[in-house]
């Protein structure tokens, strides 16, 4: 691919589409709860979705089984869904929570996607590969055993650049901090032991509580351009999502942070402030309020769209005409 032309940081003007959501829960089976945190994918001209959707079961438990589902748009707004899920919970480590929060990377004909395992205790990230986006083969855990910030074995989020630097494949993961680990076929990873970016000191940050990687990062002319989703605490008192998945009030934004093209764990610039949030009532309001959680980013006939779950609850896109 050739390298993205960044004329300034951050990267893009984006704009929230005014027919948001795009995609929201259907039917009384595997996508009827909620519908959220969507990959993108071009193909033949053609943006692919992939999306986290949940069903009723579990609710108080583990908030209902997820599974990765299928959407295809010829505009970028207007998506129609297969109607199978097209990756499903199989292995013991993906129940009963299910397969959640897909990214996705061409690499060759392959289709490189990452997701997070949920056994109901412990997350853990998991690859698979496809050559037509439906038909998926599971190459397991990727960090049998990481524990990363947490007492516990734990990873998650996975984003891999499609171009090698330094003769090896390049993915940035974890949602407390982020690490970086790298790979001769996109499938066996060796992560570094140390985070490459931490969340701020600063209580007020937009970032100060987690940092998570966002759709799959982009080789720049000024650097590797990773979007990254971030959180802090509310101080005020309120809800925090009917799922209470949070036992405080939370914000999820998001920022750009730059990386050296010749040294991934290396940091060039970081945005100070957010530059997506969330701002209308499905942002504001769903299973968990406040967020915006960003996961897929592609270019289809010259504009960016930029897809992201609204309160983990609908899908969202905001477009970027350069």
């Amino acid at each position: 691919m050739q390298d993205i032309k960044v004329k300034s940081f951050p990267f893009g003007n984006f704009q929230k589409h005014e027919e948001n959501p795009v995609l929201s829960p259907v039917g009384d089976g595997w996508e009827s709860k909620d519908v959220f945190n969507p990959a993108a994918v071009v193909k033949d001209g053609k943006i692919y979705m992939l999306y986290r959707a949940e069903d009723q079961t579990g609710l108080g438990k583990w908030n209902g089984t997820s599974r990765i589902g299928l959407a295809v748009s010829e505009d970028g707004i207007h998506f129609e869904r297969r109607p199978e899920p097209v990756l499903v919970p199989t292995e013991d480590y993906e129940k009963p929570g299910g397969c959640e929060d897909p990214r996705v990377t061409r690499i060759g004909d392959t289709y490189v996607l990452t997701y997070t395992a949920f056994d109901g205790v412990s997350a853990r990230l998991c690859l698979a590969v496809s050559e037509d986006l439906i038909h998926w083969e599971k190459k397991g855990i990727v960090f049998p055993g990481w524990k990363g910030d947490q007492s516990k074995e734990w990873s998650k989020s996975g984003a891999i650049l499609q171009e090698k630097v330094n003769g090896k494949y390049v993915m940035y993961f974890g949602d407390s901090s982020i690490w970086v680990a790298y790979s001769n076929d996109a499938v066996h990873w060796e992560p570094l032991e140390e985070p490459v970016l931490r969340v701020r000191k600063d209580p007020e940050a937009f970032d100060s509580l987690l940092v998570e990687p966002g759709p799959q990062p982009m080789m720049t002319e000024e650097g590797i351009l990773l979007i990254y989703n971030g959180a802090r605490k509310l101080a005020e008192e309120g809800r925090s999502g009917s799922g209470g998945i949070h036992p405080a009030p939370v914000r999820y934004e998001a920022g750009q942070v730059l990386f050296s093209r010749d040294d991934p764990a290396k940091v060039i610039r970081r945005t100070s402030d957010s530059f997506f949030a969330p701002e209308v009532r499905e942002e504001r309001t769903g299973q968990v309020d406040n967020v915006v959680f960003l996961e897929g980013l592609v270019e289809l006939k010259g504009c960016w769209y930029l897809y992201y779950g609204m309160a983990d609850s609908h899908i969202g896109v905001a477009v970027y005409r350069p």
